[in-house]
């Protein structure tokens, strides 16, 4: 385990060494070790953030200090703390039936699906067989980041795996599905973006005046459901 410095109140904690072979182990260890984290209830610790083969532990150092970190040494007291709290022989354990399954709605009509043709065509598949193999799989959210409340999606099935476009577009309407390499994503507002756009979900992944703000959390699962034009609407309306 290798934790360094992310900038002056921040840590950064490396739990698993590679991500691409075995993902769904990777997560699970930095899911295990978030929640250590947690349990261990360190003093002015603000946030735990969960990524690929990372944890990012953001501090108060002054609350550190109240708590009796040495002034001179505040990051080494948090290492202390962190290298105790992940010494348990469970850590990197955790249940998959604990964690929410989350249905999204998505519409894959051509207005909302941009760039359907083009997977479809780099996949040799018919723009439906694309649609069918997006949404049978089963996804989970590995982390959340880029925008507020924007899930990076690992189980993608490997057929329809897409390169990221040369030319990211200035503007993604919110609720867009796409694909980005192995992973599917969605835009949970208006943004910028590169990835492939193929539908659009009406549901809100981010609201700030709820807490927790965000729909979907790292290690959540998911499964797609296609949707008509008119239930799209239904449910926008």
């Amino acid at each position: 385990m290798e934790i360094s410095p992310l900038g002056d109140s921040a840590l950064l904690i490396r739990i698993a060494e590679n991500f691409d072979d075995a993902p769904e182990d990777a997560l699970n260890k930095v899911l295990g070790a978030k929640r250590s984290l947690e349990a261990a209830k360190i003093s002015g610790v603000i946030e735990i953030a969960p990524a690929y083969t990372t944890a990012a532990i953001f501090y108060d150092p002054v609350r550190a200090i109240d708590a009796g970190a040495p002034a001179e040494d505040v990051v080494g007291w948090f290492e202390r703390r962190i290298r105790e709290a992940l010494s348990n022989e469970d850590v990197g354990r955790t249940d998959r039936s604990e964690k929410t399954q989350i249905e999204i709605p998505v519409c894959y009509e051509n207005e909302f699906a941009f760039d359907l043709e083009d997977v479809a065509r780099r996949a040799r598949l018919d723009p439906k067989e694309v649609v069918d193999l997006h949404c049978g799989a089963e996804y989970r959210v590995h982390c959340v980041g880029f925008t507020g409340g924007f899930p990076f999606l690992g189980g993608l099935p490997r057929k329809i795996a897409t390169p990221r476009r040369d030319v990211p577009r200035k503007e993604i309407p919110a609720g867009s599905v796409a694909i980005g390499g192995k992973q599917t994503g969605i835009y949970p507002i208006k943004s910028p973006g590169g990835w492939n756009v193929i539908g659009r979900t009406p549901l809100k992944l981010f609201d700030p005046r709820k807490t927790p703000p965000t729909l979907l959390c790292a290690g959540d699962r998911v499964r797609l459901r296609q949707i008509t034009r008119e239930e799209f609407e239904r449910s926008t309306s």
